[in-house]
């Protein structure tokens, strides 16, 4: 079944207890916390906070969307361990991830390996704790296109990691719908939203619905729980989330 959600970095600056008002007002059921502003990467006491508020609205955690790049971050000075501990206290049944920070394009073997590799570390460590990881499907890291990750997901070889998926921009309908059918059943959450690519611009989601329909009904062939959510309106604005978020809710309903 799919469930119609919002990815809080929607709004940045409104607090988690703004957005659940917002998510509850749309007739949303899940939330996707950001790792960077709402729920910040080892802060437990906040991911409490948050999963309490979250559960006492009526609302599911969905995921938590981590700003982790395998093969990166530990680096950089964020152990994943940090980030796994926030998604347990927030009650997060996956921490979004992205696959390192070169596009598939200019990625050589030993890239790839060094990505593979922290991924298959993380996803041992993501089962220990009964959780899943799921991959950002996005420009600028290993997972920017279909057969790139496709690619990926086979040499990491484990249970517990799957992708989202969100339509390139430059991509047309016919080849996202392929990209997608080609990703299940590895796909987890989808990222929802409508711009025009050049330039680039938000659209309403309304304007996008047909091919919307197409991916919700593709995703829906596979019989699992996922996520259609709502990432980033129109002016950033609560008014124009509202009216996409009616449109989600009609687009998914039978797509269930």
């Amino acid at each position: 079944m799919i469930h119609p959600g919002l990815v809080s970095v929607t709004f940045r600056a409104l607090t988690p207890e703004q957005i659940v008002v917002l998510v509850r007002q749309a007739g949303l059921r899940g939330i996707e916390w950001g790792g960077d502003i709402h729920v910040p990467h080892g802060n437990l006491a906040r991911a409490r906070q948050v999963k309490e508020l979250t559960q006492e609205a009526g609302l599911s955690v969905a995921a938590y969307g981590s700003y982790y790049r395998a093969a990166h971050s530990e680096a950089d000075g964020l152990a994943f361990e940090r980030v796994l501990a926030t998604a347990v206290e927030l009650g997060a049944p996956t921490i979004r991830v992205w696959a390192g920070g070169v596009g598939s394009a200019a990625a050589d073997s030993a890239q790839r390996a060094r990505v593979a590799d922290d991924l298959r570390r993380i996803a041992r460590l993501a089962e220990a704790a009964h959780l899943t990881i799921a991959l950002e499907f996005h420009g600028g890291t290993l997972t920017d296109t279909a057969e790139s990750t496709r690619r990926l997901l086979d040499a990491v070889n484990h249970p517990h990691l799957f992708t989202y998926w969100q339509p390139p921009l430059d991509r047309d309908t016919a080849d996202c719908m392929a990209d997608l059918r080609s990703l299940l059943p590895r796909v987890t959450h989808l990222h929802v939203y409508h711009w025009r690519p050049s330039p680039m611009e938000r659209l309403p989601l309304a304007d996008g619905a047909a091919r919307w329909r197409d991916f919700l009904e593709i995703a829906a062939g596979v019989a699992v729980d996922r996520y259609a959510m709502l990432e980033f309106v129109e002016r950033d604005s609560p008014e124009c989330f509202l009216r996409d978020a009616a449109t989600l809710r009609t687009l998914v309903a039978p797509a269930r």
